[in-house]
């Protein structure tokens, strides 16, 4: 990809999602392949990525590939054969976390580094592309300066995600659900331990929050921000999402698309990464689909309201009071017109979100609304006269998302010449792609010159069943002949057929980035569990690399004291207004709080916070239980693995 193409990058669960991404104007989308990704139940079938490559390339769109899990021994082979078919189907890249990937015989094929790479340095950035990464998809929490500087170090194209829910640990060093279950989030089984309701409790014990979710984060949204974060050098614009329903992705896209075409008629600088232009049928809207309110996340610097403390779930829009409560009714006030089957929901005295689906909505008067409930109202706690209520689900909307809505086409020019024994037709898109063909026709000097002209043009003109938008077409015959309309159709659907042949021949492949020779030094020479490395050929990648102790994976179980569980820009004493920087003391319900360390209890987990202030950074800390360490003794009597032994970072 050329540093000066811009990408948007879609998320698909399947490929019936990820053609409409492409429909929708997506310049190339990430899918999950016949197994390790981090996504694990959003696979799909090397035949389904065949027919997703084939469709995306008729538009110059590519198809990345998930394999960003890491890997045990035993693993190995059978990832390097799903590659191999990956590549046979087509698809333009992989994107991987586990280094020991790259020590096997690989095919050609470009390799992206995943987020899980954990991508917030010059120096690491400059390291991977060094050692054969094509693209970097980097840290979340990145603000601009720092992008900038990772784009000063480094040449290769910077992925940077721009909407959908956040991770609140730095991507691949969470292990909170490997220790409590046994679930690697770095093997796709994360079990969201993030988005419980937690207690905090302060170093004597006392209650600084009651059942808050403050591991639970706002949701990504850089609407705001594309043309600064352009400016810093991010050249693809990542959508997440793998797991989302059709609707989101169809409405994201399309949001995205706009923004990022706005920004491409100002910079001229600039191309899309793809070809072809997306007409959509609605109205883009992002607070539509599922989400936990919006934040920009670090790119500005530190905020203060990144967090979804009250509930990880979708708070929705207000739409307006409660008038009265009958047996089995309520009455609204609102001027937002409701539907049969709309979700509304609530926050109760408690502050928790409380779900509301109407059965049936009938409107009274202009403000007012009547709703029967699909559940009885004794069910639906702290519902009183004067309660807020907001709409989460629009079926009007859901019903719009279910039709089509969107296409996209791409611009061509006609020629329709004479030759000696017949017609030939040429088609020449906008990527100058150009094809041509002849056929021998009988012309018959027409009765009426003007008609014969005028059907030559409605019949050539028939595009609709196609890719194709006609912008331009001349007729340069030296008269408007008679051609009976089955053979200029004909004409028109071989040149169709034929300028598709030279599209995707004239698409360059991806090709795999070669590696500096001799190997590149990685930036440190001690690697703590903090690394991933979970296999030995990931082991022999570091060390050819310069790094002489290698600590095993978290996932190794090796850890059984206390270590960091979860690193984090996101800090809960800044956000509960305890950073030293705000306060040297509050008064809480104990008395005065001490704020360090925290603890963090839902039911009999218990997790510690300890802070590094120097980087702004959390650690939540604990260890792996006894019951996932026993495991481990059954694990390696069925897998060949034998892991490094070496002195563990500890949290600081």
């Amino acid at each position: 990809m050329n540093n000066q193409q811009i990408e948007l990058l879609a998320p698909a669960r399947d490929i019936d999602i990820g053609i409409e991404a492409i429909n929708h104007g997506a310049d190339a989308v990430y899918i999950g392949g016949p197994s390790f990704g981090a996504r694990k139940s959003a696979d799909n079938s090397v035949a389904d990525i065949a027919r997703l490559v084939n469709y995306a390339h008729r538009f110059h769109a590519r198809i990345f590939v998930t394999l960003n899990t890491i890997l045990r021994d035993d693993e190995l082979e059978d990832a390097r054969k799903m590659i191999i078919q990956m590549a046979d189907a087509g698809v333009d890249a992989l994107i991987i976390q586990d280094m020991g990937l790259l020590e096997l015989d690989l095919p050609n094929i470009a390799l992206h580094a995943s987020t899980q790479c954990d991508i917030r340095t010059p120096e690491k950035a400059r390291f991977l592309q060094d050692v054969g990464f094509s693209q970097l998809i980097l840290a979340r929490e990145l603000d601009l300066g720092q992008i900038a500087a990772i784009r000063a170090a480094t040449e290769v194209p910077l992925e940077f995600f721009v909407h959908g829910a956040l991770c609140v640990a730095y991507s691949g060093q969470c292990f909170i659900s490997e220790a409590h279950t046994g679930r690697s989030a770095n093997r796709g089984e994360c079990n969201q331990a993030c988005r419980l309701p937690y207690q905090v409790l302060d170093a004597s014990g006392g209650i600084i929050a009651h059942d808050k979710h403050v591991l639970s984060l706002k949701d990504n949204n850089q609407s705001a921000n594309l043309a600064a974060l352009v400016a810093s050098g991010v050249r693809s614009f990542k959508i997440e999402g793998r797991y989302k329903d059709m609707g989101y992705v169809k409405n994201i896209t399309a949001h995205y698309r706009q923004l990022l075409d706005a920004i491409l008629t100002e910079r001229t600088d600039l191309s899309p990464a793809s070809s072809g232009k997306s007409q959509f049928f609605f109205t883009p809207d992002p607070d539509q689909n599922f989400n936990r309110a919006a934040s920009d996340y670090f790119v500005q610097g530190r905020r203060d309201d990144i967090g979804a403390f009250d509930s990880p779930k979708n708070p929705g829009r207000p739409v307006g009071f409660v008038l009265k409560i009958h047996k089995e009714a309520i009455e609204l006030e609102t001027t937002v017109p409701l539907n049969n089957g709309d979700g509304l929901c609530y926050f109760d005295l408690q502050n928790e979100l409380v779900g509301m689906a109407i059965n049936t909505a009938e409107r009274l008067n202009d403000n007012h609304w009547r709703v029967v409930p699909k559940d009885p109202l004794s069910e639906l706690r702290h519902l009183r006269v004067g309660t807020a209520i907001n709409r989460n689900r629009d079926m009007n909307w859901q019903r719009l998302m279910d039709k089509k809505s969107a296409e996209r086409r791409i611009n061509v020019a006609m020629l329709l010449e004479d030759t000696e024994d017949g017609l030939a037709l040429t088609l020449i898109d906008e990527d100058h792609c150009a094809a041509t063909v002849q056929q021998p026709i009988e012309k018959a000097v027409p009765i009426d010159a003007a008609r014969a002209k005028a059907s030559l043009r409605t019949h050539l003109s028939k595009l609709g069943a196609t890719i194709f938008n006609l912008t331009e077409l001349n007729l340069t015959v030296s008269q408007p002949w008679f051609v009976p309309a089955s053979l200029i159709n004909a004409l028109r659907r071989e040149a169709v057929d034929a300028l598709e042949q030279v599209r995707l021949a004239a698409l360059p492949p991806l090709p795999r980035k070669a590696a500096i020779e001799p190997p590149v030094s990685y930036p440190q020479d001690t690697l703590s569990y903090l690394a991933n490395v979970f296999n030995h050929k990931a082991h022999d990648f570091y060390a050819k690399h310069g790094v002489k102790l290698i600590a095993a994976a978290f996932e190794s179980r090796e850890e059984e004291g206390d270590v960091s569980l979860m690193i984090t820009k996101h800090c809960v004493r800044y956000s509960l207004s305890l950073c030293p920087k705000q306060t040297k003391g509050v008064t809480g319900v104990h008395g005065t709080i001490k704020a360090e360390p925290l603890m963090l209890v839902n039911g009999s987990e218990k997790l510690k916070l300890v802070f590094d202030c120097k980087p702004c950074e959390m650690h939540v800390v604990g260890k792996i239980k006894r019951s996932v360490a026993q495991q481990k003794a059954r694990d390696v009597q069925t897998s060949p693995i034998t892991f490094y032994q070496a002195r563990p970072q500890r949290h600081p």
